[in-house]
């Protein structure tokens, strides 16, 4: 424990003098590289931009990445490398001019904004100081980016929500929020994947599935660094999509692609 501890702090003396970049020990099979400490757009791009160099070519002992809001947590086989090594190499990455990430796919998913789906609106137009319909309107007419996955498989959390939009999380979280359900909170947005308790504010409702371990090469449909644009759909047309989805007569990966 102390030289993992020694280790993570020798990287952080010698990587702090870059834009504050930090490299901090995860136990012994883990590393953290840590770009900021808030929700950014443009740390989020770095985070993705190491992310995208260290999956193109991986320095040896490396596993898996994965990227978050502000930092890239990188899992390696300590007995392939050590800490030290894969700091340091990944430190000779960061001293290079950073590229922009590759842009990701674009997706446009069907949304269905009908009351029935739309549990949080009335509140979010009375806290805004809108009406339901712009609450709506502003929401469907935005491009997000996806910043990152968690919480649950799918679960994407979507930056570039308006900031006439921005919520705090609901007082009294839900036991139960449907699958497919839109919300939002803070400055982001996202779509719950399965039925889960959540905390966010609902607009609506989407009947794409983000995880479906039906589709075994790719469970998870849209990944970091996508673009998501939502289509106002009725709830006819929102059932309609739904049924070929269950019945495997539409493949969302080519039918929802921008």
């Amino acid at each position: 424990m102390g030289k993992g501890n020694a280790i993570g702090q020798s990287a952080v003396s010698r990587i702090d003098s870059r834009a504050g970049i930090r490299f901090l020990p995860a136990g012994d099979t883990a590393v953290v590289v840590e770009f900021g400490s808030i929700i950014d757009p443009a740390i989020n791009a770095e985070v993705r931009a190491l992310d995208a160099a260290l999956r193109a070519d991986p320095p040896s002992g490396v596993i898996e990445t994965v990227p978050t809001f502000r930092s890239l947590l990188v899992h390696y086989d300590p007995l392939r490398t050590s800490q030290a090594d894969l700091v340091e190499r990944i430190g000779l990455l960061l001293s290079r001019p950073s590229a922009a990430p590759k842009t990701g796919r674009a997706w446009r998913l069907p949304a269905c904004y009908e009351a029935e789906f739309a549990l949080d609106v009335d509140h979010v137009a009375e806290a805004k100081g809108l009406s339901a319909a712009e609450v709506i309107a502003r929401h469907a007419a935005t491009e997000f980016t996806v910043y990152m996955l968690g919480f649950l498989p799918g679960f994407i959390f979507l930056g570039g929500l308006p900031e006439a939009l921005g919520m705090p999380r609901r007082t009294e979280p839900r036991i139960r929020v449907p699958a497919g359900s839109i919300a939002i909170a803070m400055s982001l947005s996202c779509i719950y994947p399965v039925v889960t308790p959540g905390g966010w504010h609902i607009l609506g409702r989407s009947p794409v599935r983000l995880f479906d371990p039906r589709r075994v090469q790719e469970p998870t449909l849209i990944a970091p660094g996508d673009r998501v644009g939502f289509a106002t759909v009725g709830r006819a047309e929102y059932d309609r999509i739904a049924t070929a989805i269950e019945t495997d007569t539409l493949d969302p990966a080519v039918e929802f692609r921008a």
